[in-house]
């Protein structure tokens, strides 16, 4: 599969969003949007994304898939699913959590089923590479090896490289949207309306209502 299957599946969905003023997860701001949410309901895709990471890694060894709650949970089982039906074993998939202070951990005993593997890390899609990197430290810690790290979509593949997460990286494909701080958007300056439908905009603007005391 290439970089226009992806995206392709992307757009099928109605995935892909432009010409909008969208906040990510990253707390950065940008003109374009990936809904992943609208990819999940439909199974078969979803399965085929799974397909589609499994096979980019079917000749290495793996014992678990983990990625990063919440999109990262549903590319995880997918892709450990097909792993398993590749390597005629069985491959668990596993998930981090955001702790009180926004790291992603291991709950649930997931840790216990890290140590001593070795774990491939899935996620969704990666703006500054900050979730993933810190599932392969999380993946460290729990005393696992790092197989590798795959996203569906990388949204800065000049600078979210294997360095920036800590592990061996790659991702099916890229579609390149320039993201900006919040202190320095181009889209605020120009007074375009932050959009509360979709990302994290609504939560954006909530906070900067309380620190203005509005």
């Amino acid at each position: 599969m290439t970089s226009t299957n992806i995206v392709t599946i992307l757009k099928q969905v109605g995935a892909v969003i432009t010409d909008s003023h969208f906040v990510y997860t990253s707390g950065k701001h940008g003109s374009v949007y990936i809904n992943k949410d609208t990819l999940y309901p439909h199974t078969r895709l979803a399965s085929r994304v799974g397909s589609m990471i499994a096979q980019k890694f079917k000749t290495r060894t793996i014992d678990v898939v983990a990625g990063p709650a919440l999109g990262g949970i549903i590319l995880s089982q997918w892709t450990a699913f097909h792993l398993s039906h590749l390597k005629r074993k069985n491959i668990l998939g596993v998930y981090t959590e955001k702790d009180d202070q926004g790291n992603q951990i291991f709950r649930r005993g997931y840790d216990q089923l890290i140590h001593g593997k070795k774990v491939l890390i899935v996620e969704d899609l990666t703006t500054t590479g900050g979730s993933v990197a810190q599932v392969v430290a999380s993946v460290k810690q729990a005393g696992g090896q790092v197989t590798g790290v795959c996203v569906m979509v990388n949204r800065d593949p000049q600078n979210v490289t294997s360095r920036v997460v800590g592990a061996p990286f790659t991702a099916l494909g890229a579609i390149k949207a320039d993201a900006f701080d919040a202190t320095d958007c181009p889209l605020c300056r120009n007074h375009i309306p932050i959009n509360t439908q979709v990302g994290h905009g609504r939560d954006f603007l909530a906070r900067k209502s309380l620190q203005s005391g509005k």
